[in-house]
């Protein structure tokens, strides 16, 4: 039995569609198509009923997909521990995190991550929406906020921490706000989220907390929008530190409230590497994750 044929049956049931599991290999649908047939002429089965719509499994094609995917994903385990014990990871490297995060921390390092790794094939989507890891394939997610999915792997990578800042020229126009509450007086850069359109969230010292009605007349879909119109003078901005450290402390944006802590949602986030709830870890997964926290760190 030939093994790229059951993965490409097991690929298809998970994604439902011959056409993105065609997409995802860059082959022609046809050839996922004889694929599976040749897979259900040699069980003397058929697996999977086609539609014009969808595939699904027919009643047997689910019952040996269960009993077959762990054998096969043991069976791919293996080979790939085979390669990496000959040397450097090798394969294809399939990654996702958010545009905001993806532009600014995770795409300038793969340079010198592909340079120090160049028998790894890149992959990297950059994506808003949350990613089903197993059906698209993905082998790390770098994911942002609170711990995610307690049926993935979290691997925490850094600390975030919020800032309220705005441009010195902005502040120049309108003045330094002293206290939290001022910002109501303030227009604020949104985002399109709960909590962060309607109210802001600080802490003190004692653990004190305060919410701030806040509004604006803007409302952006990705903080590097909201980075790059508060770097222009246009009003007050929630942001992460991973996004603004280098401006504030270069004089280009102010830290409004430095000895206060504030979120729009929860206090307690970080960045995460997530991967799918394997015994395993790929090497390549391993190299990248530890590449991404060390550079992060530096």
């Amino acid at each position: 039995m030939d093994l790229d044929s059951l993965v490409i049956f097991i690929e298809v049931l998970r994604r439902g569609s011959f056409v993105a599991v065609a997409r995802d290999r860059n082959v022609a649908p046809s050839s996922i198509s004889r694929a599976i047939s040749a897979l259900e002429e040699q069980l003397g089965s058929r697996l999977l009923q086609r539609t014009t719509r969808r595939v699904a499994p027919t009643e047997a094609g689910m019952a040996y997909f269960e009993r077959i995917e762990p054998v096969v994903e043991e069976m791919l385990r293996a080979n790939q521990s085979l390669a990496e014990d000959a040397g450097q990871p090798r394969g294809s490297l399939r990654i996702t995190t958010s545009v905001s995060f993806g532009h600014e921390k995770i795409v300038p390092l793969l340079p010198g991550f592909a340079a120090r790794y160049p028998s790894l094939k890149l992959d990297v989507l950059l994506s808003d929406n949350v990613i089903d890891l197993v059906a698209e394939r993905i082998d790390v997610a770098i994911r942002l906020g609170q711990l995610p999915d307690s049926r993935l792997v979290a691997h925490r990578l850094i600390a975030t921490r919020y800032r309220v800042c705005a441009s010195p020229a902005y502040l120049e126009r309108h003045g330094l706000p002293r206290l939290p509450r001022e910002l109501a007086g303030h227009n604020c850069i949104l985002f399109p989220l709960p909590g962060f359109r309607s109210r802001w969230v600080f802490r003190n010292r004692k653990g004190e907390l305060v919410r701030v009605p806040v509004a604006g007349n803007a409302m952006l879909s990705s903080a590097s929008s909201i980075h790059r119109c508060a770097m222009a003078g246009m009003g007050v901005a929630l942001l992460p530190d991973w996004l603004v450290a280098a401006d504030i402390a270069a004089g280009r944006l102010t830290d409004l409230f430095p000895r206060l802590d504030v979120t729009a949602t929860d206090f307690d986030t970080a960045v995460w590497a997530v991967y799918p709830s394997r015994a395993y870890m790929p090497q390549k997964t391993r190299v990248f994750i530890d590449y991404v926290k060390a550079t992060l760190a530096a």
